[in-house]
């Protein structure tokens, strides 16, 4: 038995154990009564009686230490053309002060406030700061409309909404005070106070009683200590899309969130304190709550704060330019990032101006990694490519190759095998296992390791009915896929993108897989559309290497021919139709239901995390090209 399987084997015999010893690695100022209270599912908690604090264990703890002059947050903003690094002392002062900040106006514990902030050390800031009193923080992606973020407002109720005066994009300045004043009128929740950052780029009017200027209120704050809370607190709110109606506020506790994040460090990313981790994501997603700010700190790292894009901020050797700056080791990003700067620079031309000497791994996640993306950063990199999988709802990685334990083989199109705590299961419709190699529900045996979302803000029920109805005693991923002979994961689709064709199910993830491979391709998603001999069909939308010479025509048929050789006659794949650019939300996921409602002439509502919402009028007119999408 290798010593992965050892690990994983304690998780699932002896959890209480297992985590107990996980959390000796986080300072409490109280320990628990028990590991787990089960007493009531599926509302499990883990370290019940205990008391903690996120922020003292992520800014302080370090300081005390001796690692006050290491450096914390490394800002780095391609987009503005300034950097700053942030030491772990400069960190603990300015939290301690905007904490005072947030005092001043009346928040305390349990108080929920909004941060609604570009990519900035500010934005660290206020969250540990609402950490260090208490307050329960709800981080809204910066430009989010008006009407999301009231519905954010209102569901939340929050004391106080912390916010910048502009965010900015390759393209355009977003100003953010409008939008604010906006959300608050929208809102029927009366919201105490706003703090404004004001940035040079683009200042905002700061009249009225309620509205407070960051600079000025950090001058004349009193510094606040840290505050004891329950481990099963809430630490955050974080709003993800529901699939109707309002959107999900998933919450996180303070006590098994830091025991999970701070274990995930050295046991799936096998970084050590003091080494520089980078997560190029957003604050406003949970990779950037969990792997921007919480998990790099609480662990001792220097964390890279990045405002920027993959390509464009100034050109597709970004990423390259921040890992030899700053001497990254390890890096977090997203397929969809790669597949961009392999479009641009498809022989990695811009790699080799840079010293990457210092890293060691590429760790993605948000979509699934295709395997001709996982092909292209090895052969380029050099360095093992890590696919893993995870959710909101989780936190931290349901599958990866946990390669501070053991480096299991790669397989590619595969996040390797389910995370130490993580009971797996490929379920069939009956809840019955499916057997090996065969699609079906990826589900996780309740209960969650910690840091799974103990359940919804103010909607135990909704957290049932989202998560626990269809197999109950299972936690339902929403994902589709199989499990192989080795206990390795192949999530092939959401359960939504599982497509019948004539009565076969077919995943669209595995129709993307064959149609990566063509040469000229350097992006592509796959949808159903109605039929009314099969029932539905699958219809196939190509991005290609900019510079490809050969006859789209060709290259559509190609592509057919590659489907039917490598998947069969069954998949019954007719039709591809050549994209400039597929519909995305921020995070990098393809908009696949969207494109299948415009293509069956069906209504839609574009969500409000879409990156570029004209893109849907471009998907539109290339779909009637092959008679979809009729007015």
């Amino acid at each position: 038995m290798g010593r992965f399987d050892e690990v994983y084997k304690r998780s699932m015999e002896d959890p209480d154990g297992f985590w107990a010893e996980a959390a000796e690695d986080i300072a409490w100022y109280k320990k628990w009564d028990k590991v787990l209270d089960d007493s009531n599912p599926p509302f499990y908690k883990w370290f019940p009686g205990a008391e903690c604090n996120t922020c003292y264990n992520a800014v302080d703890r370090h300081v005390e230490d001796g690692r006050g002059e290491q450096a914390a947050i490394i800002y780095d903003s391609p987009i503005t053309g300034t950097g700053r690094t942030i030491t772990y002392a400069e960190l603990q002062d300015e939290t301690a002060r905007f904490a005072g900040v947030l005092s001043g106006l009346g928040v305390a514990k349990g108080d929920r406030v909004i941060i609604y902030m570009p990519m900035v050390p500010e934005t660290a800031v206020a969250m540990l700061a609402c950490a260090r009193i208490g307050a329960i923080h709800s981080v809204v992606f910066g430009g989010f409309a008006p009407t999301e973020l009231a519905t954010r407002i209102t569901d939340s109720k929050p004391k106080a909404i912390v916010t910048a005066s502009c965010g900015i994009e390759p393209s355009r300045i977003i100003e953010y005070g409008p939008i604010v004043k906006e959300a608050m009128e929208i809102s029927s929740h009366d919201v105490g106070s706003v703090v404004m950052l004001q940035r040079e780029q683009c200042r905002s009017d700061l009249s009225g009683p309620k509205i407070h200027d960051w600079t000025d209120a950090m001058a004349s704050a009193i510094p606040a200590d840290c505050v004891p809370v329950k481990a099963t607190d809430p630490l955050y709110i974080l709003y993800t899309s529901g699939t109707t109606g309002a959107p999900k506020g998933v919450v996180r506790d303070n006590g098994g969130h830091m025991v999970a994040l701070k274990w995930s460090m050295k046991n799936i990313y096998d970084v050590d304190p003091g080494e520089v981790y980078w997560a190029a994501s957003d604050v406003g997603w949970v990779v950037g709550h969990s792997y921007i700010v919480y998990a790099p700190l609480l662990h001792g790292c220097t964390t890279v704060l990045f405002e920027g894009k993959p390509v464009g901020t100034p050109d597709a050797g970004v990423f390259w330019r921040v890992i030899s700056d700053h001497k990254v080791c390890t890096m977090f990003t997203a397929p969809t990032a790669f597949r961009a700067i392999k479009r641009e620079d498809p022989a990695a031309k811009l790699l080799k101006q840079y010293d990457l000497s210092n890293f060691r791994t590429l760790f993605l996640a948000g979509e699934r990694t295709d395997p001709d993306t996982l092909h292209w950063a090895e052969d380029n990199l050099k360095v093992p490519v890590i696919d893993h999988w995870w959710q909101t709802e989780t936190g931290w990685s349901i599958g990866a190759n946990c390669i501070g334990i053991e480096k299991l083989p790669v397989k590619p199109g595969s996040p390797t095998r389910a995370v130490p705590g993580y009971d797996v299961q490929i379920l069939e419709p009956d809840g019955a296992e499916a057997p090996c190699g065969q699609m079906g529900a990826i589900c996780v045996k309740m209960p969650l390791p910690p840091s799974g979302l103990p359940t919804l803000w103010n909607a135990d029920q909704r957290y049932i009915n989202s998560y626990m109805a269809d197999f109950p005693g299972y936690y339902m991923t929403g994902d589709a896929g199989y499990m192989d002979e080795d206990g390795y994961i192949f999530v092939m689709a959401r359960t939504d993108d599982i497509i019948n064709v004539a009565g076969h199910r077919l995943s669209t993830g595995a129709i993307e897989e064959v149609l990566a491979e063509h040469p000229d391709v350097a992006e592509c998603a796959v949808i159903g559309v109605a039929d009314q001999l099969k029932g539905q069909l699958p219809l196939g939308f190509l991005v290609l290497n900019l510079g490809v010479d050969q006859e789209v025509g060709d290259i559509v048929g190609d592509s057919v021919r590659l489907v039917r050789d490598k998947i069969g006659a069954v998949a019954a794949f007719r039709t591809a139709v050549v994209v400039d650019r597929l519909p995305k939300t921020r995070s990098g996921k393809i908009l696949r239901g969207t494109m299948s409602c415009i293509a069956d002439g069906t209504d839609y509502k574009a969500p409000a995390t879409i990156e570029e919402p004209v893109v849907l009028d471009e998907i539109g007119v290339a779909l009637r090209t092959v008679g979809y999408a009729q007015e």
